[in-house]
Parts: C-alpha cells; structure tokens; sequence
C-alpha cells in the first residue's frame, strides 16, 4: 500500500495522520514525532523509501501510523504560528499534543481491527507518558530517544526566547549542523551517502520545508511548547508518572545521542514499575538513527518487541 494521508480531527483541530499498511495487518504502530520535525520527515521521507520506518512495518505486514501533532507538518497550525513569535506565548504543550495522540489512537482503531502498539520519539516520549499514564489499552509502548529529566546544560541550548516566544525558525544549515555534529567527519556516509552527495538528507528537508512548517528562505517553523515542557523536566518535572505506565514498555536510544543521553534514558528505565520492561542502545546511533545506516537494528529491536507482546 502507498502511503495515505488522511484528516482526522481533534476538538475541532484537524490533523494529519499518516498511513502506510498491509492488507488485513495483525497489528498496528502508531509513531509521535519529536519537538521539531514532523512524522512524514522523519518516518517516510520522500524520494527515499529504504529510509522510511512506516515501509518498513508495512512490509513485515503490519499498519503504520504517524500522526503530525498540532502545529507540525500537514496538521493545523494555532494562529499564533501565524504571526510575530515575539506576540504570543510558547504554543502546543504536551498535554496538547496528548489530546491529539488520543484522537489519533482512536482514528486507528476505527481503521483496523487489531493490538495497537505506541512508538514516540525524542518529545514525543514526553507526550506519549501523559497518553499512557491513562491506561488506554494499548499492546506495547517504545519510547525511543527519550528525554525524561534532561540536564539544565542541554536545556539551555535551546532559544525559548526572553519572554519565550510562541515558534522558533530553523535554516537548513541549522538543522543539517545539529545532526552532523554527531555523526563525525562524513556524516553523509552515516546517511547512506558521501561527502557532498546527502541523498537522504536533501529528501528530510524537502519533505520538512514543503510541508505546513515551511517558511520563505529554506527555513522552518516548530511551536516552542515543547521548549517549555523541556525545561519543567529539567527543573524536576517530567509531566507524567513512569509508575503509572502499565503497558509493556521499550526505552531505547542510539549510542552517540547527545540529547538523549544513558543517564536520562536509564533513569527513566529505572524509575518505571510495569515487570514487562527492556532496555537497548543501538551502536552508534544518534539522536536521528532512523534515518541512518544503523537503522534496521532500531527497525528490529522495536518489531522484535512488539512481536512478544
């Protein structure tokens, strides 16, 4: 099946979820972006198919789902994304985009008729913690590259803004900086790629840049509401309860993700209560090891966890 897009609403917002299935699947994976990019970006990025997770599932015979969170890829934007950053609060908190996890989650089961799995990534983890903590009968949960209660310093890298600011903006060059720093001297090659000639990147940019998020100039627009709950994670206030999670759970990160570090991820690990837990790093994988050439081991671990429970 290509990939689908279909309106879903939620609370009279209409959002964009994604769809790429087998025919009569036995079971089903909806994905959560992160606090910038969007789920087509970054889970089936155009022009590159050996790239894209949602294939991937769809060909072990499975539906996949991904879901742009309010204000992210093709989803509707608040009007406050319209505007002047400087003229409106941080928009699209986590309990916001969990409302919209809901509404997808719903969407999926009306779609299909089997075990539902939850994969976030990055912010995304935050936002499926608040979805979890309510019990909503869900087969298994991975939270990939997650940020639980980051450090201050890691925080502090990111521009909320003095007041904070409703968006932030992001050039191609800043956003191809911030993954390449992690991947050393050819971080094309980690893409499948080499030197000048960055085929999967040039294909997450375009998909990003042609999708709502993009701006005049080869730039990009992210709510900066997932700054703010950042930053009460940091202070001490991750926003759920790992405890309250009842599912089966996943935690995993790439072993070079700067922003996701081992001490974070296990600490989330450590501070869930659910028996059915594991824990996994991928070998030189960063915080974007899903778009690199370490990719089927991420693609792996989760189907080989999932496939248990």
């Amino acid at each position: 099946m290509d990939l689908a897009a279909h309106d879903i609403d939620a609370d009279g917002t209409r959002l964009r979820l994604w769809e790429r299935s087998a025919a009569d699947p036995d079971r089903a994976v909806l994905f959560v972006h992160g606090a910038t990019y969007a789920s087509r970006a970054i889970f089936a990025p155009r022009d590159a198919p050996e790239f894209s997770w949602l294939r991937a599932v769809a060909a072990d015979g499975d539906a996949a789902f991904a879901l742009d969170v309010r204000g992210y890829g093709d989803s509707e934007r608040p009007p406050a994304l319209d505007g002047d950053p400087d003229d409106a609060a941080p928009v699209v908190r986590a309990e916001t985009a969990a409302d919209d996890v809901r509404a997808a989650l719903s969407a999926v089961r009306d779609r299909v008729d089997c075990p539902v799995h939850l994969v976030g990534t990055s912010w995304g983890t935050m936002i499926l913690g608040r979805v979890l903590a309510a019990g909503p009968g869900i087969a298994s949960a991975t939270l990939h590259a997650p940020v639980y209660r980051p450090s201050t310093e890691l925080v502090e890298g990111f521009d909320l803004g003095d007041p904070p600011r409703a968006y932030r903006t992001l050039s191609r060059a800043e956003v191809r900086h911030r993954w390449d720093r992690q991947l050393g001297d050819d971080p094309a090659s980690a893409r499948g790629g080499s030197g000048d000639d960055d085929p999967v990147f040039d294909a997450f940019w375009r998909t990003l840049v042609e999708s709502g998020q993009g701006r005049e100039g080869e730039a990009i627009a992210a709510p900066n509401g997932c700054l703010v709950d950042l930053r009460d994670a940091a202070d001490g206030d991750p926003g759920y309860d790992p405890a309250a999670v009842d599912a089966p759970t996943l935690v995993l990160r790439g072993s070079r993700d700067p922003t996701s570090t081992r001490a974070d991820a296990s600490g989330l690990f450590d501070d869930l209560t659910v028996p059915d837990r594991e824990y996994v790093e991928i070998a030189g994988g960063t915080h974007f090891v899903h778009l690199e050439a370490r990719r089927h081991a991420l693609y792996d671990a989760v189907a080989s966890f999932q496939t248990r429970h």
